[in-house]
């Protein structure tokens, strides 16, 4: 099973809004630094937007942030972006048999580690920034040979 990739592209997707603030940020500018096409830039914005993330102009500004990166957690965009992510990390298999002794018993013995789970990976995404995400580029970037 694979996680979506829907919040670290709306993660990079925000890192660009910031890095290229001195430039008219558009979807396609975009999608080019995350490799993906165009369409699911803008899916991700609608999301960011609907939650207070960023605002979307046509014209000059492009895309901008609707308030500073240090105050936009890994959190908040995880939840922006990830369908019904509330406290949903690990999704639970629907229909185990009532009349097997595992099947009856799995949620009541498996939940409370899972809701561990859960409380830990929020409590680590409400921990960082965009900011960190942001200082973090900006020292790899800085690492990187003048002559690539």
């Amino acid at each position: 099973m694979h996680a979506s990739s829907k919040f670290t592209m709306a993660v990079h997707l925000l890192a660009c809004v910031e890095v290229f603030s001195d430039h008219r940020v558009t979807s396609d500018l975009i999608a080019s630094s995350i490799g993906t096409n165009p369409v699911v830039v803008r899916r991700l914005l609608q999301r960011l937007k609907a939650a207070n993330i960023v605002e979307v102009a046509r014209g000059a500004r492009g895309i901008t942030l609707s308030r500073p990166a240090d105050q936009i957690t890994l959190l908040d965009i995880y939840r922006a972006v990830e369908e019904g992510a509330e406290g949903t990390l690990f999704r639970f298999h629907e229909n185990p048999n009532p009349a097997c002794p595992v099947g009856r018993a799995i949620h009541q013995a498996l939940d409370p580690q899972l809701g561990r789970a859960q409380k830990a990976f929020e409590r680590e995404l409400a921990s960082s920034t965009l900011t960190d995400v942001l200082s973090g580029i900006t020292r790899e970037a800085g690492g990187q040979d003048s002559d690539e």
